[in-house]
């Protein structure tokens, strides 16, 4: 039955972006989190500095050890975190695009289509250059 078949494949899908948003929501929440503990952790340091306040030799290095947390936090958020989390979404997206075409694909060799309709209803999915690419290498 087609429309059973339309049913699991689009639940499949489903399914797997329901994984995928959680990993990437994963990594947007140590995103955020990455500069707010960088902040917990220079505060720390300088509470910690200025218990030894009298001695101005240990004010500089106090300093830097402190502010130093705030570097870490950034680097976590901005060079991991989101990056990741970017990726995660544009491969996730790749995928369930994936999956339409398939589903498209399936449901229209089921339904006995013309292998040229078929060709035509997959490639509207994709970008003009793709789109190009295939025609000339399958031909029209």
């Amino acid at each position: 039955d087609p429309e059973m078949v339309k049913r699991i494949m689009e639940t499949e899908t489903e399914q797997m972006m329901g994984r995928h948003e959680s990993v990437k929501k994963l990594f947007d929440d140590l995103a955020g989190f990455g500069p707010a503990f960088g902040m917990i952790g220079t505060l720390i340091g300088l509470v910690l500095m200025l218990v030894n306040i009298e001695d101005k030799s240990a004010i500089g290095p106090g300093m830097s050890a402190a502010l130093i947390t705030t570097l870490y936090g950034a680097i976590l958020a901005n060079w991991l975190c989101i990056p990741i989390a970017t990726k995660l979404s544009i491969r996730s997206a790749d995928e369930v695009l994936m999956k339409l075409i398939m589903i498209e694909g399936t449901l229209s060799i089921q339904s006995g289509d013309n292998p040229r309709l078929v060709k035509d209803k997959l490639i509207a999915y994709l970008e003009p250059s793709q789109r190009e690419a295939i025609s000339s290498e399958v031909g029209d």
